[in-house]
């Protein structure tokens, strides 16, 4: 077998390997950041009434989510199963890149709220499809004493894949929700299409996956992920792994989703995008700060004393929004946000690869999406609490909103602590 780099940890994996695993990643976060924060909750404007605009982007964003958590693992089981002459993993990122290149253009031709919902739900079947088995490159290719460090590089592409791309998208879509013209929608379309479609190719071409045992016995597809459901029942360290990341990423994406919407009724900003996009970038800043340190730190202390101090950081960040809310103190309290969610996604990324059995690593990592999509899934329920309190005084839903955000950093804190396996 030629020494490619990328083979496991029997030969020596090297600085641009990271990249070559994780570059992926930096797309489909720059899609998702994009649609999620600036595009969508613009777009619903022009199709649904201004008092349910937050119900509207919540049961939206919560059907789509909610597929994603349901696809992702199977696709990842799936791809465990496959035997593929050139690897279990690319072809399934082929697939979903190229159906997800398809969808792309859906969202600019959507007339009514109906049809983009069925687009929305589309894109994230096969964006799903693809990463899935794209999550499985760490804990398969990279040696395990060098996983925190992955991990850390893979939340920073990420991390990039947001801020790089977000700010020319919220500047666009801006002069779009001014009415300019939807030449800058579409314009913002292609280039997030560009993005997917170059780290696609970048992935296919240059990670080489190791040989597949072909000979190895399989149960059936469903018999296995029933299997697996058992066996997390029957794990408590992963179950509560899952149910601490569910709770924290309830509380990031809660914030950012409806973050836009919180800028523009209750701070009063005329450009609401770019307003967000300000808030995003000083989180990344902090992100930036902390991710690369993070992972390295969590490698010699342990996971859980990262995540924890994380997630009571998360908590006071909410805290500054609910006391002072001015656009200065937000600002603040994004950059205390963004080293909490930076040093958690690093650390607790690492503490699932360390969690799931071999072999079976896309199978498990998928299963932890039912944490990463299915938080970010239930986060989207509180829209329409929001809607019926601000009904009651103006304000108020955002108010509950933050309070509900700050009750799930501190409880997804705690729950780290149930999870008995020594660092």
């Amino acid at each position: 077998m030629p020494n490619n780099g990328i083979t496991g940890s029997t030969i020596q994996f090297r600085r641009r390997d990271y990249v070559k695993i994780t570059i992926f990643g930096f797309a489909l976060t720059a899609l998702w950041q994009s649609m999620h924060l600036i595009i969508l909750p613009l777009r619903l404007l022009d199709f649904v009434p201004e008092t349910l605009k937050n119900t509207y982007i919540g049961w939206l964003t919560f059907a789509g989510l909610l597929l994603a958590m349901v696809v992702q693992p199977i696709a990842g089981a799936i791809s465990d199963r496959s035997s593929f002459r050139w690897g279990r993993r690319r072809p399934y990122i082929l697939l979903g890149g190229i159906v997800s290149l398809l969808f792309i253009p859906g969202i600019g031709l959507a007339g009514s709220y109906a049809a983009i919902f069925a687009v929305y739900c589309l894109l994230q079947l096969s964006t799903n499809t693809a990463q899935g088995p794209y999550q499985a490159f760490i804990p398969e290719l990279v040696p395990e004493r060098k996983r925190g460090l992955a991990s850390g590089i893979k939340v920073l592409l990420e991390i990039l894949g947001g801020v790089v791309i977000i700010y020319p998208i919220a500047i666009l879509m801006d002069r779009y929700f001014a009415g300019e013209g939807s030449q800058w929608l579409w314009l913002v379309l292609g280039i997030l299409a560009v993005v997917l479609l170059g780290a696609m190719i970048a992935t296919v071409i240059t990670v080489k996956e190791p040989p597949v045992n072909g000979g190895r016995q399989r149960t059936p597809l469903l018999a296995t992920l029933y299997q697996t459901l058992k066996d997390v029942w029957a794990n408590r360290d992963f179950f509560w792994f899952l149910v601490s990341r569910l709770l924290i990423f309830m509380a990031f994406t809660t914030i950012q989703q409806y973050m836009l919407y919180f800028l523009r009724d209750v701070i009063g900003v005329t450009n609401p995008a770019e307003a967000t996009v300000r808030f995003s970038i000083l989180a990344v800043v902090g992100m930036l700060v902390i991710v690369y340190p993070a992972g390295l730190l969590s490698d010699r202390i342990g996971r859980k004393p990262v995540i924890i101090t994380a997630g009571l950081l998360g908590a006071v960040g909410i805290a500054i929004i609910f006391l002072y809310q001015n656009y200065n103190a937000i600002l603040l309290a994004a950059g205390a946000i963004g080293v909490a969610i930076g040093a958690f996604n690093s650390s607790n990324w690492a503490l699932a690869t360390d969690l799931v059995p071999k072999s079976e690593e896309a199978r498990y990592l998928g299963l932890t999406n039912l944490a990463t999509a299915g938080g970010a899934a239930l986060a989207r329920l509180i829209g329409p609490a929001i809607d019926h309190f601000n009904r009651y005084s103006p304000g108020l839903g955002y108010k509950v909103m933050l309070l509900v955000c700050l009750v799930y950093f501190m409880a997804g804190s705690a729950l780290v602590l149930k999870i008995k396996r020594q660092d």
